[in-house]
Parts: C-alpha cells; sequence; structure tokens
C-alpha cells in the first residue's frame, strides 16, 4: 500500500449532499489512484480494504489503464461518441481527454450520482473546438432516461460506446444488471460497443471475498464479485471482442519484453452490437 495521503480534508467538506462520516465508492477509489479529493473515512477503509487485499490499489490502476486503453481502441473502431456510467472522479487521462487527442470530433457524456463527483464535473466539461462533453447526474438504474438526457449531446443514429468500469458490481441482482445494459443497448445502433470491468475472485480468492464483505460492512453502496461467465453473459446480444473476457492487464496490453502482465482480480470484456 502507498504511503497515507495527508489527513487534510478536501475543501469541499460543506457542498451539499456530501456525508462525509460514510465511505463512498467514487472517493475511496480516487485515494487508491492517488487522488486528494476523498475523506478520512474513505482512507480508513481504503487503507482496512488494502490490508485485507494487498493489491488493491493495483487492481485500481488497473482498470484506470483498461481505461486508457479501450478508449483508443475503440476510437480506432470508428467510434466518435461515449457514454461514461459511473464515472468517478477526475484523474489523468479521463475518457474525453483520450478520445479527444486522438479523434478531436470526439463527444462524451459522463454519468454519476455522487455530489462530490457533480461538484468536480467542470473539471470534465473541458472540450476540444471540435467536440463536446457533458456530464448528467443520474442513475445507472434509470437507463432509459439516461440516453434520453445523453441525447442531447449524443447523435443516437451513430454508434456509441459504453464504458461501465467498476459500477456494474454495484447492481448486485443478476437480473437487474442485465436489465440495466439492456436498456441502455437496445437504445444504441448496430455498431455501438458496451465496455465493462468487474471484480472476480479468480486470482486472489478469499482475499476479495473478505475485501468485499469489508466494502458491504462499512462502504457503499454495495457490491458483489461475479465469475468471468457471469460477467461474459452481461454481453447477452453482443459479440464480444478477442480476447474477451480477461484481467483488465491481459485486456490489449502494451507490448513490453517482460511477457504476460499478471492477473489482477477486475476482469474485463468488450462487445459490439450487431
Amino acid at each position: 500500500m502507498k504511503e497515507p495521503l495527508e489527513p487534510q480534508e478536501p475543501r469541499l467538506v460543506s457542498v451539499p449532499g456530501i456525508d462525509t462520516t460514510v465511505s463512498h465508492s467514487a472517493r475511496i477509489w480516487d485515494y487508491w489512484l492517488g487522488g486528494k479529493e476523498n475523506y478520512a473515512v474513505d482512507r480508513e477503509l481504503g487503507d482496512q480494504i488494502a490490508g485485507v487485499l494487498p493489491d488493491i490499489v493495483e487492481q485500481a490502476r488497473a482498470d484506470r489503464l483498461f481505461l486508457r486503453r479501450v478508449v483508443r481502441f475503440l476510437v480506432e473502431q470508428g467510434v466518435r461518441q461515449f457514454l461514461d456510467i459511473g464515472t468517478g472522479l477526475p484523474t489523468v487521462d479521463n475518457t474525453h481527454e483520450v478520445a479527444q487527442r486522438i479523434r478531436p470530433d470526439a463527444r462524451i457524456v459522463y454519468v454519476d450520482n455522487d455530489p462530490l463527483v457533480l461538484t468536480h464535473a467542470r473539471a470534465l466539461l473541458s472540450s476540444t473546438p471540435e467536440g463536446a462533453t457533458a456530464y448528467l447526474d443520474a442513475d445507472m438504474r434509470e437507463p432509459d432516461m439516461i440516453i434520453d438526457e445523453a441525447e442531447e449531446t449524443l447523435d443516437l443514429s451513430q454508434p456509441v460506446a459504453v464504458t461501465m468500469l467498476g459500477v456494474v458490481w454495484h447492481l448486485t441482482d443478476d437480473q437487474d444488471a442485465h436489465q440495466v445494459i439492456d436498456g441502455l443497448m437496445r437504445r444504441l445502433v448496430s455498431g455501438s460497443y458496451l465496455a465493462i470491468a468487474h471484480p472476480t475472485i479468480e486470482v486472489t480468492g478469499q482475499k476479495m471475498v473478505r475485501a468485499i464483505e469489508q466494502w458491504n460492512q462499512f462502504g457503499k453502496p454495495p457490491g458483489v464479485h461475479r465469475t468471468p461467465q457471469q460477467i461474459e453473459s452481461l454481453f447477452q446480444g453482443l459479440e464480444l471482442v478477442a480476447p474477451g473476457v480477461v484481467s483488465c492487464t491481459r485486456w490489449k496490453p502494451e507490448a513490453t519484453p517482460f511477457g504476460e502482465p499478471a492477473e489482477t482480480d477486475q476482469f474485463c470484456g468488450v462487445a459490439r452490437k450487431p
């Protein structure tokens, strides 16, 4: 685990709607990624989980690096529009930065329902003159509302890439997860994509089980691990892109002279709507 951040509260403690007594997913991930927009309660639970699962920081970083690679890949496939659900707190190489670096005309809509993320939305709304970015304060459990509002920025007659990295695990009921994903993808045209990153227990086993139990006891929203087969089932009706559902570290990794990277318990997949 990296050295803890200085015990200094963020400047945003007075923002309405932010409960500084309860840890929250976006802020804990911000802490693991080395950010500063987190509270003592987030750092405490983040360190507790790291004590049970020492490689959680590497998992968080692997998820972020997967975002960078998958956005590049999707732009290379001709996608110019992104719906980033479960945005989290802004950090380096956000979706719009990666996409617009390659295609300045890319259009991105971010979706989250954390008041702290909403406060930082202005940092996500920067854009190239040719492109556009927008932010929706919405719950992923309302896919029709998300698509309706996203249509103000995105052209739904053209393909859209939906990214749901580290958020589907908060849909703890399988039927709910399928309904949310189906609700999003049925509104999008052929050639659209879906990318998911999701925790498993394939690599660290009971360490991850205990870490999730600890998360659910002290943090919010609750989450659940799924097997690679269960994650693959979330792409039902879509065409999985090679290499399928794998550890985030092994989804089209950057070439190195050191062989295949080690697996982590963040697994991912990308699929195309036929």
